[in-house]
């Protein structure tokens, strides 16, 4: 896919439980249903959203970052629950030539431990490595989100460092771990469970 037709409007992801569409001003108060959640939220780096005001304008942000190539973040809908957000994945931090970006999720704390997080990310990997190009895509976490750590390591990505106290959230100094994953990495674990492999 070109990338010009790429960002003409955001493409669906499909997996065979979950489409991953664009986020519509429509969308507001599922998105405030997961950004109003603290424990959500815990290691966001941003406070909860208080009013559907916050996440209007969150839903503005995104489709900004879009609009200007600088990211693109996806509503992640369930294929037998209606069209309702229940939560998000992107890329985003592109480098000049798109051949690195950085991604970042979240999800409604009721739809926890059920594999929805990793089938979404394995779409959005599929998308980033193969039509968008992309030679590495990168993530960040807190040090203490270990779910997002563990998450990443089943995805294939490799702990590449630690950068220690590195934010100041909450009254205190946190650790940000360094996550990535290169292209023929994703391929190659990709092949190894497939059906046909």
């Amino acid at each position: 896919m070109e990338r010009d037709a790429i960002f003409a409007g955001v493409p669906v992801i499909e997996t065979p439980r979950l489409i991953l569409r664009g986020i519509r001003a429509d969308d507001a108060e599922a998105i405030f249903a997961t950004f109003s959640d603290a424990e959500t939220m815990e290691y966001y780096g941003e406070e909860p959203h208080r009013t559907l005001e916050d996440s209007r304008e969150h839903i503005r942000a995104i489709a900004g970052w879009f609009a200007r190539r600088e990211g693109i973040r996806w509503g992640v809908t369930l294929r037998a629950g209606g069209d309702e957000v229940i939560g998000s994945c992107g890329l985003f931090r592109f480098d000049e030539d798109f051949d690195r970006a950085e991604t970042g999720y979240e999800l409604r704390r009721a739809y926890w431990r059920q594999g929805i997080m990793s089938e979404a990310m394995r779409g959005l990997l599929d998308f980033g490595f193969g039509e968008l190009g992309l030679h590495r895509i990168e993530a960040l976490t807190d040090g203490a989100n270990e779910r997002s750590q563990g998450l990443l390591r089943s995805l294939g990505f490799t702990p590449e460092g630690i950068l220690r106290e590195r934010f100041a959230w909450h009254g205190r100094f946190h650790d940000e771990h360094y996550f990535g994953l290169l292209r023929d990495e994703w391929l190659a674990s990709t092949r190894r469970h497939s059906p046909l492999s």
